[in-house]
């Protein structure tokens, strides 16, 4: 988690909790502006996903489910 994302956090926290849930709502109206079918990618979980693919990454398609030892 990035040092601004938790100072925000902190933030959020010393609202009133009415406050606290309007804030939320409000950021959650940002996220789905930014990304509405949240199939972005943030740098983190860019990252991710290509380590995985690099790491021998198997597609749900190339699975025999009936055959599962095959992956071995």
């Amino acid at each position: 988690m990035s040092e601004t994302v938790m100072h925000a956090a902190e933030m959020m926290n010393l609202l009133p909790e009415a406050d606290q849930e309007f804030a939320y709502q409000f950021i959650k109206k940002l996220l789905i502006a930014w990304d509405p079918d949240f199939t972005k990618l943030t740098s983190q979980e860019e990252e991710s996903l290509l380590a995985a693919e690099k790491s021998g990454f198997i597609e749900e398609s190339e699975i025999d489910w009936d055959n599962l030892n095959a992956i071995v």
